[in-house]
């Protein structure tokens, strides 16, 4: 890797401070589990990485208000262990548990988990977020069987690698993002998560010189779930996930959500399927229907036509798992 400036400040003003206003000059560092992989392959180079492990504020996971205040650079062991996390909230819990290498889980912080890059090979290889050569798309021809069979219509045809993003857009979590001289917004979780449309441009919707604080979450007492379907339990991404959350009254089911993950660049919400099951008794056949309409709309590629198969599966098993069943 290229030299850089290190810096550590001790607090969130600070950090936003020695941050830029352009994309690749400083780069945040929470884990590292991305960024020094990032680095190492000289798929970026900044200037200067700014460390978060000395601001206290950004750790930590406490009941607020009505609902749970996940730190940005709480690690994803800390959420699995933590009790109300597993009470309120086993899609998070059971996500995490899924990324299962012990090092990511004791290293890797939940906001890194969000901001992390796509693990497209093509991007992992030096041929841009897009996946070019000679301004040909590279992807759409090529070995694909791991890309977007949502939202694949621009340019960006990689799949939003995050594992917990479907769960918090199901579970309707807010995005608490810090900028320069102590300005901070919130952004629902469903917009954080965007689709680039230049190489210059990054798949949050986190600016340069801003970072990713907190995740609110509402404790509105939802059944939630997610399932994920992969090649093997370790060490390995997933082909498709679904995340599921809903009301129950009764057998009468309301508020619902069904979110995918790994088939589009960003968590691919299925509106079509959470309205079927709106109102609904949950049974086999209404879950089995409500998979068939998630995948309305799929445009797989060459190679993936087998993730609309799979993301039917998820959806039904979620929603199943979601009421014990």
């Amino acid at each position: 890797m290229k030299s850089f400036e290190y810096a550590a400040p001790k607090t969130l003003e600070e950090a936003t401070g020695l941050l830029s206003d352009r994309w690749g000059e400083a780069e945040i560092l929470a884990g590292g589990t991305d960024l020094v992989t990032s680095l190492k392959q000289l798929l970026i180079s900044p200037k200067r990485v700014v460390s978060l492990k000395n601001i206290s504020d950004l750790k930590g996971i406490d009941s607020k208000g009505k609902g749970l205040h996940i730190g940005a650079t709480t690690t994803l062991a800390e959420l699995i262990a933590n009790s109300s996390v597993q009470q309120n909230f086993p899609a998070l819990a059971t996500a995490a548990k899924n990324i299962a290498s012990p090092q990511l889980q004791n290293m890797g912080t939940v906001g890194g988990e969000l901001c992390q890059r796509p693990r497209c090979w093509y991007y992992r290889n030096g041929f841009g977020l897009f996946g070019k050569q000679d301004n040909t798309s590279l992807v759409r021809d090529g070995d694909n069987r791991y890309h977007a069979i949502f939202g694949n219509d621009g340019p960006a045809l990689f799949v939003s690698p995050s594992s917990l993003g479907p769960v918090f857009v199901a579970l309707s979590a807010t995005m608490i993002i810090a900028g320069a001289k102590g300005k901070t917004r919130e952004v629902p979780a469903a917009k954080f998560f965007q689709t680039p449309k230049s190489e210059s441009e990054r798949e949050t919707a986190l600016k340069p010189n801003e970072i990713l604080t907190a995740i609110q979450v509402p404790l509105n007492g939802l059944k939630n779930t997610v399932y994920e379907i992969r090649h093997r339990q370790i060490m390995d991404w997933p082909y498709v996930t679904a995340a599921v959350a809903f009301a129950a009254k009764g057998e009468s089911v309301s508020d619902a959500a069904i979110v995918l993950g790994h088939v589009a660049p960003t968590p691919w919400a299925a509106p079509a399927a959470a309205k079927l099951l709106n109102g609904g008794r949950i049974d086999n056949a209404l879950a089995t229907k409500c998979g068939e309409a998630a995948v309305q709309g799929a445009k797989p590629l060459s190679k993936n036509e087998y993730k609309v198969q799979l993301a039917k599966v998820a959806v039904k098993r979620a929603i199943l798992a979601a009421t014990g069943a």
